[in-house]
């Protein structure tokens, strides 16, 4: 596990097209992989929880391979064309592969065990499987039914309706795919708007369903289609580098065909608060996905905000680098309603608690959230990445405009979502 050094930038100056969207990549395979036909994916994300995916669907019997262009080749086989696989299938660090599978393996007639890394063995569970159960899966965990491995017979399952008690896209995925296979219809009812790309997508390939504000209606045995789709370049990813533009001097970083689903882009509106303006240009859609060039720059002065509850789901990759923004803005920043960070990749609020105090900063770490008192000079030290790819490439941002050289620990943890990341970094410093 590498350590990078970053040290204090003159300025970053350039253009730059963001890592491929990993929600999208995962979608794309699963979904293709249920479809029937030949799919074919462009800019694919080529990172190791995309690749956790096509191993799986590999495992299940589906043909994935790359044609001579490099674009990701599908053959689905339809909605119950899979296979039991011979092993146990690793999801790596998967969340997103374990909690969405779960859901299209419990309609399947076979047996599957589901394992991943050792951090992913400590992500909850029982929010996937609990739901499921009601739907008549037969899914087994350890430690109760909490914790990875999963066991899952599949079969017949039910529709039904369901109320939501947290925002999470991944479970509401999860709960979709798993109404592909019901008969009749299910209703999922989210407290809060999450990212939709699972919806666009399925309607895309001819699925039955339906979003009626917070509910979504979906009818099971559809047959999906195969479809060509081109994948965006991932907000998460690009995140980063608006951070960076906007706290760095004489910067300006143009970052090009970014995807600006509504359910991904809260960071501007939070920008936005804090005094600081990206202009989004060019937009137009791709793939059902709308899309657009960022034109990022130096900043003034950045103001404290408060971020609420309803506003997490936007923003639930984006909290640590918020974090680093909230450090350089006047005043304290409040974040609030923020819990299923715990239970990301690593405890995200905990983590960038004890770094940002590392750095010097005044931080207030609740069960929910954080406050961060902002205006100070951060401090270079070593810091640690707690294996969290999200975590490395925030503190990384931070070592720009840091006094004395930022050490991050463990930064390889960066290759699950953005390989490249420090390449492309390097090559917009003046």
């Amino acid at each position: 596990m590498k350590t990078v050094e970053l040290a204090k930038s003159k300025g970053l100056r350039g253009e730059i097209i963001p890592a491929p969207d990993k929600s999208i990549s995962h979608r794309a395979v699963m979904f293709a992989s249920m479809a029937e036909g030949r799919s074919v994916v462009k800019n694919f994300l080529r990172a190791e929880d995309p690749l956790s995916t096509v191993r799986a669907f590999r495992m299940l019997g589906i043909a994935v391979t790359e044609n001579a262009s490099g674009e990701v080749v599908i053959d689905g086989k339809g909605l119950r064309g899979f296979s039991e696989p011979s092993d146990v299938i690793d999801c790596g660090n998967s969340g997103t592969t374990i909690r969405l599978i779960s859901g299209m393996l419990a309609g399947n007639d076979f047996f599957t065990v589901l394992t991943g890394d050792e951090s992913l063995r400590q992500r909850p569970m029982a929010r996937v499987m609990d739901p499921l159960k009601k739907m008549g899966a037969l899914i087994t965990a350890r430690k109760g039914g909490q914790y990875p491995p999963l066991a899952i017979c599949g079969g017949s399952l039910k529709p039904m309706d369901y109320k939501m008690p947290i925002a999470s896209a991944q479970v509401k995925s999860c709960l979709i795919l798993a109404g592909l296979y019901a008969e009749g219809t299910t209703v999922i009812v989210e407290p809060r708007k999450s990212r939709d790309h699972t919806e666009r997508m399925l309607a895309a390939m001819g699925a039955d369903i339906k979003v009626e504000g917070l509910a979504v209606h979906i009818r099971g045995n559809p047959r999906l289609n195969a479809i060509d789709l081109q994948v965006p370049g991932d907000f998460s990813s690009a995140a980063f580098f608006i951070a960076a533009a906007l706290i760095v001097p004489n910067s300006e970083i143009i970052i090009r065909g970014v995807g600006i689903n509504p359910g991904r882009t809260g960071l501007l509106q939070v920008l936005d608060g804090m005094g600081a303006s990206v202009k989004v240009e060019n937009r137009k859609e791709v793939s059902g996905e709308p899309i657009a060039d960022l034109i990022c720059s130096t900043a003034g002065n950045l103001k404290a905000v408060k971020i609420g509850p309803d506003q997490v789901p936007s923003l639930i990759d984006e909290f640590p680098i918020i974090c680093i923004l909230a450090g350089l803005a006047e005043g304290t920043t409040e974040i609030r309603g923020a819990e299923e960070l715990r239970v990301k990749e690593s405890d995200r609020i905990k983590a960038m608690a004890a770094e940002l105090t590392k750095i010097g900063l005044t931080v207030r770490e609740y069960p929910d959230g954080i406050d961060i008192t902002g205006g100070s000079v951060f401090i270079g030290t070593d810091v640690e990445s707690y294996g969290d790819h999200r975590i490395a490439m925030s503190l990384s941002i931070a070592g720009l405009v840091s006094r004395g050289n930022m050490k991050v620990n463990a930064a390889s943890c960066v290759d699950i979502s953005f390989p490249g990341f420090y390449d492309k970094l390097r090559a917009l410093e003046v």
